[in-house]
C-alpha cells in the first residue's frame, strides 16, 4: 500500500497551476515519482495476512518469514496474500477477521489455535472456502460479505490507517468485507483545473518555479530580488514585466474567487467564452470561435468554440472507501493521504485539445420552465436528498433539468465522436459548467501523451461535420437495446441517480464522466414515447432529418 506523502522523498512542488493551489492551500504540486534516482515511492506491506498455497496455513505474514522475504519457511513456495480486508465509511481499512470470523460463539476443544484456508475448487462461492482452527472450529465464508456479517460476530472498526504507518484512531462504525482489489476499496477525491490566461501566459509560467520565494517579498524589493536572481535572462520579459505579473498574480489569488471549486468553473467558462487566439508556441491556452457551416448546430448552440491547446492539472487530495465521495460529505468520511501536510499534493498535468458548446439560452429558458420537466428531474434531485441525508452529507446543489440535459448530452457527444474521430471514449472527457448563468461543456482529450493532441477532436466542429454528428448522436439516443424498459425506467443507477440511462446507450467508462455516471436522463434529450415534447431535442426529431 502507498505511503502517506508526507513519506516521500521528493523536491521541490515540479507541477504548478495557481488557481489550484489556491483553492487547495497548497505552494505546488508534485508529478509522483517513477524509479527517479533511486527515489520510489515508499509502501507499506499490506494485507498482513497471507496464506501458503502448499500447507494451506493462514496467518500474519511476519509468522511466516521475514518482512523482505515473501517465501513459506516451511515449504519455501510464494505466499499468497489475503484475498479479503475490511473497510469502513471513514476510510479505515484492515485484515480481514479470520480468528474472529472462525471462533464467533465457541473457543473449540484445544488450546492450540492455528488457521488454515481451503478452497474445495467445486465452485467459485465462498461456501467452498472453508476456514479451519488447530482447536476444532471450522466456518466457511460464506455471508461474510454482508452489511451486518462482521457486526454479528462483535467485530468493531479498528480505526487502522495502514498507509500512515501505525497511525489508528477511534471508530464506532461497522466494517464491510470486501475483495482487496474491489474498485470500492479506494475512491480518489481529485480535484482539476484548466490553465487559462493570464495564469496560462510564459511571464507567469516562468514565475511559478520560483514563486514560494518571491510570493512574499515586499514590492520594492521585487526588482531586485528578481535580478539577483536572474530570473529575467534568457527570457523575452523585462524585470518591469515580471514585476507587474507577480502583482497581478497576487492581485488574482488575493480576490478569493477561486475560494470555491465553483469559482474556478466560473473563471475557466469567461475564459472560454472569450476565447484566445495563438500568439506563440509556448501558450497552453488557444480558444478560437468555430467557422459556420453548421447550420444546425447554430440553431441550438449560441456559441461553438475550438479548444486548439489546453493543460489540465488534476491533484489526489482525499479519498474514501466502500461510498465515492460526493460534494457536501462530512470531513471524516474524507481520508487525508498524509498525517501532516508537506505543503504539496500529487498531481499529474495533461494536454490535449477540445470543443466548448453552450446551449442557446432562449430555447433552454422555455424547455427548462416545462412542468413536465421540472417534475422528472424533481425524481432525481429527491433520491439524490435522500442519499445525502443517508449519508450524512449535506446536499450543497440541486439537480436541476439543466444539468442532466447538459451532461446527458456530453455523454451522446462523447459516444459519437468516439466512432467519429478514431478516439476511444475512454480518451475523451467531459467538464460541465452549469448553474444559473452557465449552460456548457467542454469534450476535450485527457491523456498525457501526445495522442492528446492530434487534431481529431477539434476536427468534429468543422462545417458540416458538427451537423452530422449532433443529428447522428441525438437520432441514436432516441433508441436503446434495451427499450422500452430503458426509457420508461424510473429509477436506474445508484441510489437510483439516473432515470432512461444504460449502459447500452448512455454510459462511459468512469474516467470519462465527472460524476461518475449519475445523474443522467436521455428522456429529456429525446422525451418519452408518451410525451415527446418533454425532450430539449424533439424538434430536431421531429424534422426527420436523417
Amino acid at each position: 500500500m502507498i505511503a502517506g506523502i508526507d513519506r516521500w522523498q521528493v523536491n521541490d512542488p515540479n507541477i504548478h497551476e495557481p488557481r489550484l493551489e489556491r483553492l487547495l492551500n497548497v505552494r505546488g504540486f508534485v508529478l509522483p515519482p517513477a524509479t527517479e534516482n533511486g527515489r520510489d515511492i515508499p509502501v507499506f506491506r499490506f494485507p498482513l495476512w497471507c496464506s501458503c498455497p502448499v500447507c494451506s496455513r493462514l496467518d500474519e505474514h511476519r509468522f511466516f518469514t521475514t518482512f523482505d522475504k515473501n517465501r513459506c519457511a516451511n515449504c519455501n513456495v510464494n505466499l499468497v496474500p489475503s484475498r479479503f480486508v475490511v473497510c469502513c465509511n471513514r476510510g479505515h481499512i484492515d485484515d480481514f477477521p479470520y480468528f474472529a470470523w472462525v471462533h464467533a460463539g465457541g473457543r473449540g476443544s484445544g488450546n492450540e489455535h492455528e488457521l488454515t484456508i481451503q478452497a474445495g475448487g467445486t465452485s467459485a462461492s465462498l461456501r467452498d472456502i472453508v476456514i479451519s482452527c488447530k482447536c476444532g472450529l471450522s466456518k466457511s465464508l460464506e455471508g461474510a460479505f454482508g452489511k451486518a456479517a462482521l457486526k454479528e460476530i462483535g467485530y468493531r472498526c479498528s480505526g487502522n490507517r495502514p498507509w500512515l504507518g501505525a497511525a489508528q484512531e477511534a471508530c464506532n462504525e461497522t466494517p464491510r468485507t470486501l475483495q482487496r482489489g474491489a474498485s470500492n476499496v479506494w475512491f480518489p477525491t481529485v480535484y482539476s483545473s484548466i490553465s487559462i490566461p493570464p495564469w496560462s501566459e510564459g511571464a507567469f509560467k516562468i514565475l511559478n518555479r520560483y514563486w514560494s520565494a518571491l510570493q512574499y517579498a515586499p514590492d520594492d524589493a521585487l526588482p531586485q530580488i528578481i535580478g539577483g536572481m536572474g530570473i529575467a535572462k534568457g527570457t523575452p520579459y523585462s524585470v518591469e514585466d515580471l514585476v507587474l505579473a507577480i502583482q497581478q498574480r497576487r492581485t488574482g489569488e488575493g480576490s478569493g474567487a477561486v475560494s470555491q471549486p465553483d469559482g474556478l468553473r466560473w473563471q475557466e467558462y469567461e475564459a472560454l467564452m472569450k476565447g484566445k487566439a495563438e500568439t506563440g508556441p509556448d501558450q497552453e491556452f488557444v480558444c478560437v470561435s468555430a467557422k459556420g457551416g453548421n447550420a444546425v448546430a447554430e440553431e441550438w448552440f449560441e456559441r461553438v468554440m475550438l479548444v486548439k491547446r489546453l493543460r489540465e492539472v488534476r491533484a489526489l487530495h482525499s479519498f474514501t472507501r466502500v461510498i465515492p465521495p460526493m460534494p457536501g460529505d462530512p470531513p471524516e468520511r474524507r481520508s487525508p493521504i498524509c498525517q501532516s501536510s508537506p505543503g504539496w499534493l500529487p498531481a499529474i498535468e495533461v494536454r490535449g485539445e477540445g470543443v466548448f458548446l453552450v446551449l442557446n439560452a432562449g430555447r433552454l429558458r422555455v424547455w427548462e420552465s416545462d412542468p413536465l420537466v421540472v417534475q422528472r428531474a424533481a425524481k432525481v434531485n429527491n433520491n439524490y436528498l435522500k442519499r445525502t441525508q443517508a449519508l450524512g452529507s449535506v446536499p450543497v446543489r440541486v439537480i436541476t433539468p439543466r444539468f442532466l440535459l447538459v451532461h446527458t448530452l456530453a455523454h451522446v457527444l462523447i459516444n459519437q465522436w468516439a466512432l467519429d474521430c478514431g478516439y476511444p471514449a475512454a480518451s475523451l472527457r467531459e467538464r460541465l459548467y452549469v448553474s444559473d448563468g452557465m449552460a456548457g461543456l467542454l469534450i476535450y482529450t485527457a491523456t498525457s501523451d501526445s495522442a492528446g493532441s492530434l487534431g481529431g477532436v477539434v476536427a468534429q466542429a468543422a462545417p458540416g461535420r458538427l451537423d452530422e454528428a449532433l443529428l447522428e448522436g441525438i437520432n441514436r439516443a432516441s433508441w436503446c437495446s434495451s427499450d422500452p424498459l430503458c426509457i420508461e425506467s424510473d429509477a436506474t443507477g445508484v441510489d437510483a441517480l439516473n432515470l432512461a440511462a444504460c449502459h447500452a446507450c448512455t454510459l462511459l467508462p468512469e474516467v470519462s464522466c465527472e460524476e461518475m455516471n449519475l445523474f443522467l436522463d436521455r428522456a429529456v434529450l429525446v422525451g418519452l414515447p408518451a410525451n415527446q415534447k418533454l425532450g430539449f431535442f424533439a424538434e430536431m426529431l421531429a424534422s426527420g432529418v436523417d
